[in-house]
């Protein structure tokens, strides 16, 4: 088995791929990255069990052949290099030897048998998506993801694709975001929930790919087929909370602010809150916005008036300002609007401008008890 391949064209392929391999994994063939040769055709793949990644590559050989090599050892080789063609001999003694312009280095590879295969999916549907649609997707909604093992299901993103559109909801119980678009549509409705690793790995394939993506999903796994990759994961099981049910529909008062000058102030007031409930104090009147925050433990305090449009009763609402200002800086919009209905109620935070036709963000803030 032998072939040739551009260095620099390899190592970008492999680190993306890297993003798969864990650092610990407890079976040693996890370690590696499964090379299958094709004549002109490489396939790589990387596993973690859960998500298994592959990439095609274009290559100069004519045999066949899969072997397992090392990741880490192979990705610090290829980093040194500088672009050059690189040939990759099988050898007899269990090792590979990759040729370069100024020298030789042998690695020893695993058998490719142990590599476990990727899920194969049965009574499969299908949805097409374009890349920018599917990460703006997760980059607007997997930040609110939550972490917490003992509610798996909070701790992914939830796809819905039906016939009208395609909603994706992320929640961690403190803030909730949903995305939703009615410009693409799916033929039949299907329900479920994506990892979080995964996704980045998608997010950050996708930002520079304008292909289409085919998403193919059945309850227990899903794949993601675009360009010259694929990846399939496994997706966590069990029944999504019913998240229009948290969302208020009734929202009197109404807040209209710029939104740079809105996430400027709640993160200089924020150095000045309680480092343990990083509580901020919104305070709205006519077209007053007052934030403020106190750190009695310190004795810091600090207050800001800003000018806004507010229509509404006079209201006073805490929040946390970590979760306020993520949420801010998710938003892309000059404008944003603040909906709220009592101090004891989520605040619905929704961009003015900003959005495509068919495209909308809501954002639910949760609020905390002021301190009277």
């Amino acid at each position: 088995m032998k072939f040739i391949v551009s260095s620099s064209l390899l190592l970008k392929q492999l680190q993306v791929l890297s993003g798969v391999v864990n650092t610990n994994n407890t079976i040693p063939i996890l370690d590696h990255f499964l090379f299958e040769l094709d004549n002109k055709e490489l396939t790589v793949t990387a596993s973690d069990l859960e998500t298994t990644t592959s990439a095609v590559l274009e290559i100069d050989s004519d045999n066949k052949g899969s072997i397992a090599i090392p990741a880490r050892l192979l990705l610090e080789t290829l980093k040194t290099f500088a672009e050059q063609p690189l040939t990759f001999t099988v050898e007899d003694n269990n090792t590979i030897e990759i040729s370069s312009s100024s020298g030789k280095y042998a690695l020893a590879y695993a058998n490719a048998e142990e590599f476990p295969k990727a899920a194969s999916l049965q009574d499969a549907s299908k949805t097409v998506v374009l890349a920018e649609v599917l990460a703006t997707a997760i980059s607007k909604t997997i930040f609110a993801a939550g972490n917490d093992d003992l509610r798996p299901v909070m701790s992914g993103v939830f796809f819905q694709f039906t016939t009208e559109g395609l909603i994706f909801v992320a929640t961690d119980a403190h803030k909730l975001v949903k995305y939703s678009r009615t410009d693409v549509k799916a033929d039949q409705t299907a329900e479920f929930i994506m990892p979080k690793k995964p996704l980045n790995i998608l997010k950050n394939i996708l930002a520079v790919s304008d292909a289409e993506v085919t998403v193919e999903y059945n309850d227990s796994n899903a794949v993601f087929s675009f360009d010259n990759y694929t990846l399939t994961c496994r997706l966590i099981d069990g029944k999504y909370p019913n998240y229009e049910a948290v969302i208020p529909k009734e929202n009197p008062n109404k807040l209209l602010i710029n939104r740079t000058l809105f996430l400027n102030s709640v993160r200089r007031i924020s150095i000045f809150s309680s480092k343990t409930t990083h509580q901020i104090r919104l305070k709205m009147a006519g077209t007053e916005l007052n934030i403020s925050a106190e750190d009695l433990d310190y004795s810091n305090k600090a207050d800001e008036r800003l000018t806004c449009d507010y229509q509404g009763d006079d209201l006073e609402i805490g929040f946390n300002s970590r979760f306020l200002s993520e949420m801010l800086t998710n938003l892309e919009s000059d404008e944003i609007s603040l909906e709220m209905s009592l101090p004891n109620r989520a605040g619905v935070l929704t961009p003015v401008d900003g959005l495509s036709d068919g495209e909308t963000v809501t954002m639910l803030v949760m609020p905390v008890m002021l301190n009277s």
